[in-house]
Order: C-alpha cells, then structure tokens, then sequence
C-alpha cells in the first residue's frame, strides 16, 4: 500500500480557503498527480483541504470521501508550562521551550505532559489515530500493537488532503514517533506531497516506511514559489520573517 500525504495550498486562514496563489499550487497539483494512481481519496472536511483537492478530483474524476477527523486542530492551543499567560499552538513552540521535557519525545507520553492533559490532547489524538487504523484496515492492514497484520496486503494508493499538524500526528502514529519533533522538525509547504509505503518484510507483518516528506517539485518545475507558511525565519535579523 502506499499513502500520499498531501497539506493544502497557501491557506487564507481567515476564512478557511486558499490564497489566489493557492489556487495555482492546487492546479500545479493536479497536473502532477493525474499522472498517479489514486484507488480512493480521503478529504479533510476544512474549505482549505477541500479547494486543495478539488482540481485533482475533477481531473481523475473521484469521488473522495470527506473526513472530519482530518480536520486541523489549529484552535487546541496550550498554555506553556514557563509562562502559563501564553498560549501557543501545538507545533509553533520555541524549542527551548519543548526540548527541556524529555517526555514530549517519547511516542506513549508526549499527550501526558500537563499543559497537554489541560486540552484532552491524548483524548483528541487518540481520536485520529483510531480513525486512520480503521481507515487501514478496511484496505487491508489492521494495528497490531506498533506494527499492522497485513490481512490483505495489496499495492492501493490513498490520497489524503489535510494540514500540516494532523499529518504529523498520522505519520507518527504509523511508524512510532512522538508528532513533537516531527511538528518542530519538518515543515511540509502547501501541497506539498509526502509517500508513504507499507514493508511486509516477513508475511503478514507490515510496518510503514517514510520515503519522501514534503515533495513540491511540482511547483519548482513549474517555477512557482514555495510559500513560506509552516517556516519561521532562517535568520533573526530577518525582520520581515515569522518568528513567533
């Protein structure tokens, strides 16, 4: 099986869509993958995924299938534990803020931390992950403890349009890493396309394995850009850059 992980285009956040240069990365989207096999598409129920998708759905001709439980989750923000005043979205921490709490590493621990027990984060993320193994076992891999049985082993592709700090949470539930130094370590740039492979390297026991994160040579090659979004500045003098 393979899954294609694909973030929206340049959000207009405020009112849940995509930017007019959006539109164009959506449009350069489709033309990439009306060249890829797409057994069935999953849509996060956001206007931004949706638009995101549109075009590639049309080309193919696909019916998705819309999923609340690939929605972003923007609006859970936590308290930092050294300044309890500041609220601060999952992913948008400073690092030396995180990094001093060793169980925000650790895949069974990180939603125990306090300020993350404040919000229900291990309520919520279990939420998703439940949903995405029963998504994989209806095509065929079924949770078994950190790996999949494979019951029907099989070379499907699934598309799935959503957001960035969601698919950190699935790509970590799949191959047993903590979404905290995936969220702060990775950025995936608007409709950019991340692979995803199952290894059944002994019959019947399948793992996933990341073989591309964030591709968005669709746009290079079409001399579009990259947005900025999900990145802060490469420099602290670049005043004109995000920095919190």
């Amino acid at each position: 099986m393979r899954i294609l992980l694909i973030r929206h285009g340049d959000p207009d956040y405020e009112n849940d869509t995509v930017t007019e240069k959006g539109k164009r990365e959506a449009k350069l989207l489709a033309d990439r993958l009306i060249h890829e096999r797409i057994d069935e598409a999953f849509v996060s129920t956001m206007g931004r995924a949706r638009d995101t998708a549109e075009p590639t759905l049309k080309a193919k001709n696909i019916t998705p299938t819309y999923c609340d439980w690939l929605r972003e989750f923007c609006a859970r923000q936590i308290h930092r534990p050294d300044r309890p005043d500041i609220e601060k979205i999952c992913w948008d921490w400073l690092p030396q803020d995180w990094m001093r709490y060793e169980e925000f590493f650790r895949y069974d621990e990180w939603f125990d931390q306090p300020v993350m027990a404040e919000v229900g984060m291990k309520e919520y993320a279990t939420e998703i992950t439940d949903a995405l193994d029963k998504m994989l076992e209806a095509h065929g891999y079924k949770r078994d403890g950190h790996l999949y049985r494979a019951i029907r082993p099989n070379d499907d592709t699934l598309a799935l349009f959503c957001h960035f700090g969601v698919g950190c949470i699935l790509i970590g539930h799949m191959i047993g890493i903590s979404p905290m130094p995936l969220w702060h370590g990775l950025a995936a740039a608007p409709t950019s396309v991340t692979t995803i492979y199952t290894e059944e390297r002994r019959e019947g026991i399948a793992s996933f394995r990341v073989t591309c994160y964030g591709d968005t040579t669709h746009l290079h090659d079409a001399g579009e850009p990259i947005s900025f979004s999900a990145r802060f500045c490469e420099q602290y003098t670049n005043m004109d850059e995000r920095h919190d």
